[in-house]
């Protein structure tokens, strides 16, 4: 499969920050673990500094200021993961000339306390690298960069840098000064076209035409549009401005994914010279992921078999989206009717499998349980309060999983679970339950008592897809039996509170 200098892609960061507080939000059982405690204690003090600081607003009468330092932190879900975009100028806002003594000093106050609270995450973030706890070096890195968007060491280690009075990646720069700019609806394209896209012209196969005109010539797939993002090539007869969007989507999917999973295309070793800054010269980016983009479900059930004559028409009709490993491939299909889950269930499977070296049978003898419950973790993505958020008690497939294990008492156990293979579990006439219990153990790995199995999730995943894992491989890699891990299990599925029964809208399986 792929294969280049992983060294290379860690510095190449988009805008995307940890904001969650889950490895603050710890149980009681977590406290043991030094550093989350040390992470707690800066959590636990910084909230008191800014209960201060609301105090003091409320003696000078500024009720707005108040409540902004008391909903900083905010109270978030420790069963969720939570990130948020970060500016994109440089410096923090300037006040107003006439701005009021009170509030000058009010800005000057909440910004020393976010400033000198970012430091404090920073260094905890490198005594974290130094102990290869990856995920929490990140959350504390990106806790760090919330407080202080220009906090650049850490806006290096993301892969961005000046220019133009702003922060940007290396590909960014790269086409700003060829002379493009990003449009929402037509992404990038040359600055000197933007207006005549405005107005309704579009650069065609014959030169520019309508749109319509356009639209009319790219009707078939084999000449449609080329959206270009980042991290990915889409190639759509939809429409530009659908494969722009599509291609919004993905580049979310991928931050989130990129944060998460740091450990799983960096060695401790490349993770730690990331936190040093000696990463710095250019080396090769992660490959373009490419997808296909189809008009709609017709076209798609048409043109698949087309190009993989060995798929049948009947059962692609039956999916809404797929990934082709030997094509290297995601394949998708505009419908009013469908949700992002399946782009990002799919989309999951593509990052696992590109973005570096992977066996030929990824999960074939055991553990392919982890392979699909990874991917329906993922297509948990959506916004909540300005957020991107994955997981939550809330999401569908939980609610089912939780159903099935504390209302029909339907389990099985891990010891058993991890021995199945692709075609044992796909074969199974229980899927639909077995995959509820894969998403819910995946929730479980990486929520568990403050994310205490999430590094040991990372390794497990990395194990399954290098092809060197093992029935018993998890177990290991948490120091938990797995009865212990059953155990804990069905706790961590308890701790909900009261059983709902799943709504007819679960996801259906993959």
């Amino acid at each position: 499969m792929l294969g280049s200098d992983v060294s290379g892609r860690l510095g190449r960061w988009t805008v995307a920050v940890l904001a969650g507080g889950v490895l603050w939000a710890a149980h009681p059982a977590a406290r043991g673990d030094e550093l989350i405690r040390a992470a707690r204690e800066l959590h636990t003090n910084y909230a008191a500094q800014l209960l201060d600081l609301a105090a003091w607003c409320d003696q000078q009468g500024l009720a707005e200021q108040a409540k902004i330092t008391r909903q900083w932190t905010g109270k978030r879900d420790p069963n969720k993961l939570y990130v948020a975009d970060l500016p994109r100028a440089i410096g923090r806002p300037e006040l107003p000339p006439d701005t009021p003594p009170n509030v000058a000093e009010w800005d000057r106050r909440f910004w020393q306390l976010r400033r000198q609270q970012a430091k404090l995450l920073e260094a905890l973030a490198r005594r974290a690298v130094r102990a290869d706890r990856a995920s929490l070096a990140f959350d504390l890195a990106m806790g760090a960069i919330r407080e202080d968007p220009d906090f650049e060491s850490i806006r290096r280690l993301l892969g961005y840098q000046k220019y133009r009075n702003g922060w940007y990646t290396l590909y960014e720069v790269e086409k700003l000064k060829s002379g493009q700019v990003w449009h929402d609806q037509f992404g990038w394209l040359p600055a000197k076209y933007l207006r005549r896209y405005q107005q309704g012209e579009r650069w065609s196969p014959k030169g520019w035409a309508s749109a319509e005109e356009d639209a009319r010539l790219r009707r078939d797939i084999t000449v449609g549009w080329d959206v270009e993002t980042e991290h990915y090539a889409i190639r759509t007869n939809h429409s530009l401005e659908g494969g722009v969007q599509l291609g919004v989507k993905l580049e979310q999917l991928f931050r989130v994914w990129r944060e998460l999973f740091i450990r799983y295309y960096a060695t401790p070793a490349q993770v730690a010279d990331l936190f040093d800054g000696r990463s710095r010269k250019k080396q090769a980016p992660f490959p373009r992921l490419h997808v296909v983009y189809f008009r709609d479900r017709d076209d798609y059930v048409r043109g698949l078999p087309i190009l993989f004559p060995q798929l049948k028409k009947e059962v692609v009709g039956m999916s809404e989206g797929v990934y082709i490993a030997d094509a290297k491939r995601a394949f998708f299909f505009a419908s009013k009717e469908q949700d992002d889950r399946t782009v990002y269930h799919e989309a999951t499977h593509q990052l696992f499998h590109q973005t570096r070296p992977v066996a030929n049978d990824v999960g074939l003898r055991a553990n392919f349980w982890i392979v699909e419950g990874i991917a329906m973790y993922m297509e948990t993505l959506r916004r909540e309060d300005g957020f991107l958020v994955l997981g939550g008690f809330d999401d569908a497939r939980i609610l089912a999983a939780r159903y099935r294990l504390l209302n029909d008492r339907f389990y099985v156990p891990l010891a058993e679970f991890a021995a199945f293979g692709l075609e044992k579990l796909q074969s199974d006439p229980r899927i639909g339950t077995l995959y509820s219990q894969a998403a819910g153990l995946t929730q479980f790995l990486v929520h568990y008592d403050g994310g205490r199995y999430r590094d040991a999730l990372v390794a497990y995943l990395s194990a399954v897809y290098s092809g060197a894992d093992s029935p018993t491989l998890l177990s290991k890699l948490t120091g938990a039996t797995f009865a212990e891990l059953d155990a804990q299990y069905r706790e961590y599925l308890q701790s909900a509170g009261p059983v709902v029964v799943p709504t007819p809208q679960e996801p259906a399986e993959k």
